[in-house]
This record gives C-alpha cells, sequence and structure tokens, in this order.
C-alpha cells in the first residue's frame, strides 16, 4: 500500500501542475516507487503514444517515464456532451465511478508513495457526483490544497473550499502557498500561520512568485494561436519573456529589443521584417529577438518571404488583427507540456531549493 496525497487546489492557476511535478521529483529519491494519477480528467490530450488521456496525466507519464501506466492515470477523461449523456442516463455514474477507484486501487497497490490530482477547485466533478472531496474520502487520502500568494485571498479561498472537504469528511493536512513574492515570504507565511492557528492543517511554503513560469514558449503560442511555427523548430520551447509590438520606425524596434522578445510586425512592413529576419544571426541580437508574430491580410512580398525563409527565425503567420494577437497572448496564461524542457528543469532546480517535501510527506502519515 502507497503512502497517498491528494493534490487539491482553491482555483485556476495556483500552480496545481507545478506541485505534482514537484512532489514527483522529490518523492521519487525516497521513495522506491512513485505514482500519479488524476482520477477525473476534463481536459483530454493525446500523448506521444497516441492515447487519449488528461493532460496533467500525460504530462506526468512523458516526464518521468510512467508511459505504460497512462490508461490508470487517467482512467476516466471527459469529452464534449459527456457531463449531459450522464444526467441524461446515457452514460453510467456507477461506471465511471468504479473506473476511477479500480485504479487508485491499483496503483495504491503497485507504488510506494502515490499522488492523486484532483481537477480544478473543489467543486469541480460534482455535477457527475465525483467533487473532489468525495474523490479524496473514498480514496483515503489526506489533502494538500494548493493555494495562490497573497494574504487575504488564501485564507479566503482557503476556507470556501474547505467547507466542502468538511462536509465530504475528507482531511485536509497542509494549505501550500505558492506564488509568493519573495521578499514578503517570511512576512506571509507568518501571518498565515496565525490566520490559520485554530486549525488542523498546517501552512506550508511552495514557490515564490516566478514569471518565468507564466510565460508562454513558440510553441504554446503557436497552439494558442492555431497557426504553425516555420523556421528553427528547435525553439519551439524557448520561453518568452516579453511581446512587442512592433510599430515603431526599424531602427527604433530594434533598440527597444528586450530578453527573448517576441516580436508583432504587420505583414505589410518590409522593411522591418527584413531588418529582423537579418539580425536574427547575428550573436548580439539572439539572446534578445525570439521570433515574430506577422499578423495581417496582406501577402507578404515574395523575395521578404524568401529572406524570412532563408534567416531560420522562428515566425507565426495569422490574419487575424495586431490587436487580437496580442490580446491573445498576454491573456493566457501558459499550461505546461512535456517538450517544455526549460521550464520542467527550472521547476526541478527549484523544487530542490524550496520545495518542502519532508514537511509535507511527514504531514501525510
Amino acid at each position: 500500500m502507497a503512502r497517498k496525497v491528494f493534490v487539491a487546489a482553491t482555483g485556476q492557476n495556483s500552480g496545481k501542475t507545478t506541485t505534482s511535478l514537484s512532489l514527483m521529483y522529490m518523492a521519487r529519491k525516497k521513495y522506491g516507487r512513485v505514482g500519479f494519477i488524476k482520477p477525473l480528467g476534463p481536459k483530454p490530450s493525446i500523448s506521444r503514444s497516441g492515447m487519449v488521456a488528461d493532460k496533467d496525466a500525460v504530462l506526468m507519464a512523458e516526464v518521468f517515464g510512467l508511459e505504460d501506466d497512462l490508461p490508470l492515470m487517467s482512467p476516466l477523461v471527459l469529452h464534449p456532451g459527456d457531463t449531459q449523456k450522464l444526467l441524461e442516463g446515457e452514460l453510467s455514474g456507477a461506471e465511471m465511478e468504479r473506473k476511477m477507484f479500480d485504479a487508485i486501487d491499483e496503483l495504491d497497490r503497485k507504488n510506494d508513495f502515490l499522488i492523486i490530482e484532483g481537477a480544478g477547485h473543489t467543486g469541480v466533478g460534482s455535477v457527475l457526483g465525483f467533487s473532489n472531496a468525495r474523490v479524496a474520502r473514498i480514496a483515503q487520502a489526506p489533502v494538500v490544497m494548493v493555494t495562490g500568494g497573497g494574504i487575504g485571498n488564501v485564507v479566503d479561498s482557503a476556507y470556501m473550499n474547505l467547507a466542502l472537504f468538511e462536509k465530504d469528511q475528507a482531511e485536509v493536512r497542509a494549505v501550500l502557498v505558492n506564488k509568493i513574492i519573495p521578499e514578503k515570504r517570511e512576512k506571509t507565511l507568518r501571518y498565515l500561520e496565525l490566520a490559520f492557528a485554530k486549525e488542523a492543517f498546517k501552512v506550508v511554503g511552495g514557490f515564490n512568485y516566478q514569471p518565468i513560469l507564466a510565460n508562454p514558449t513558440l510553441r504554446r503560442i503557436s497552439q494558442v494561436l492555431d497557426v504553425p511555427l516555420h523556421g528553427n523548430q528547435e525553439s519551439a520551447g524557448q520561453i518568452i519573456h516579453h511581446v512587442q509590438i512592433g510599430s515603431a520606425a526599424t531602427q527604433r524596434v530594434t533598440e527597444l529589443l528586450k530578453e527573448s522578445s517576441l516580436v508583432t510586425v504587420t505583414s505589410s512592413r518590409d522593411e522591418l521584417l527584413v531588418t529582423l529576419a537579418n539580425i536574427y544571426n547575428l550573436p548580439e541580437y539572439r539572446h534578445l529577438l525570439a521570433g515574430l508574430v506577422i499578423p495581417g491580410v496582406a501577402k507578404i512580398s515574395a523575395i521578404t518571404q524568401k529572406i524570412l525563409d532563408n534567416s531560420g527565425i522562428p515566425y507565426l503567420r495569422t490574419t487575424r488583427t495586431t490587436a487580437d494577437v496580442f490580446n491573445t497572448i498576454t491573456d493566457d496564461v501558459s499550461k505546461l507540456n512535456a517538450m517544455d524542457t526549460q521550464k520542467i528543469d527550472l521547476i526541478m532546480e527549484l523544487a530542490d531549493k524550496r520545495f518542502e517535501f519532508d514537511a509535507l510527506d511527514s504531514l501525510l502519515g
């Protein structure tokens, strides 16, 4: 039987996936066999082997070499319309429940440590009868509730989610606080300990706020804009630190370049496109210029297109407007996949320095 932990979250973008990656990475240093399961998968993805599974299960399987267990790691994947089919009696809730808990039981038997990751906030899955709280209670897994940063926001969101865990009699052992402002870390954790002083669970410090983890890669932007990435494919995993609109004069645009910039240049600006394509291969600019997004309905001239292709500069071509492209990219919160090796390596490096695995592990016994 495995030592189990149910990883819950108070809401979206709190760092639950980062937490699960860190738990897996750190637990494998201590335990011989470490497993992962996402019992309810609301976001289907396709693995390298062609299997449809939840995106977080695919990520964990591919990063940690657990592809053979992927059918168990994602036993129930929701597709559009499944909720309605269940409510109308076309799908069996009992059969769904059997799939989830049979998989949990099998992974429990074959591992020494098992990470069970919830879906969304605590109430997600309630319409199906499988809220995070109910799954944690049936699985008999103590809960680590992952929150974002701050003090008031953490307390408010934690108590709102805690109510459902208490209703379903699932035991919350820790609140793990992510996205802490580095210079306020000690103060933040001290005040949260005071705010939760009467509770049975402990406050555990998670990751400091790391903008780089929220920044997208070229691959992610290609997915968000739904257009292919042209040029240097080896740069697909490069993290974009700045998104700049190339509306100024050519010389000024080059002067404004910052570390790992993605520049949006309309398709009619031949001079600027040619200049950026040419400086991409200059050593002094390579770290500044990550690539281009070229919006607009005007066709790129033949000579400019040839220069772009010959330079190897990564670029994305779309007929959207510049404003739409910029807003779409900046509104997106980057999600991890197994090919984002720069981010994953950084998460593991930070876990070695900051993640309090032993403190969490001691709360699970």
